[in-house]
């Protein structure tokens, strides 16, 4: 990805200018910080930095991201910070083959030693088919006609 591409996390930055140094392994300040770069991980095919932060007790052996999966949008809907505990929670907007799906989450992090660590998420999948007049699922304010349909 090009560093002054807009950042897939939604954070109205350039990929350089936010998630790009976290994934060249600058701590993560914030639980919505890692959130983010997590998020941007998975839309850029990073699984050695969704391992790294990954929690040890809940990292799974192995990762592997799904090819046909292309991350478009990330919503942010709360975000909390209390001690060396955190939670997000958020709406992520993603095409599997020819289907659309948002994914509603609060995951929980965890920091530890001064970096901060997903360690697990209540999750839940919906499908949906956008209208060739409704807005774009991807955010980008066109007609879903116009854009990604």
């Amino acid at each position: 990805m090009e560093l002054s591409s807009s950042c897939p996390c939604c954070s109205g930055q350039s990929y350089g200018e936010c998630c790009y140094n976290f994934h060249r392994g600058q701590a993560a300040p914030t639980p919505e910080a890692l959130m983010r770069s997590r998020y941007s991980a998975f839309a850029v095919e990073d699984a050695d930095y969704l391992s790294a932060t990954w929690h040890s007790q809940t990292r799974p052996q192995n990762l592997t991201l799904e090819p046909d999966t292309h991350w478009l949008k990330l919503e942010i809907v709360d975000s909390s910070e209390k001690g060396d505990e955190g939670k997000v929670s958020f709406v992520a907007t993603f095409r599997e083959k020819q289907e659309w799906l948002r994914l509603n989450e609060t995951s929980s992090f965890i920091r530890e030693s001064g970096c901060w660590y997903y360690l697990d998420g209540n999750a839940s999948f919906e499908t949906f088919k956008p209208g060739r007049n409704d807005a774009c699922p991807c955010g980008s304010g066109q007609k879903f006609k116009k854009c990604c349909g």
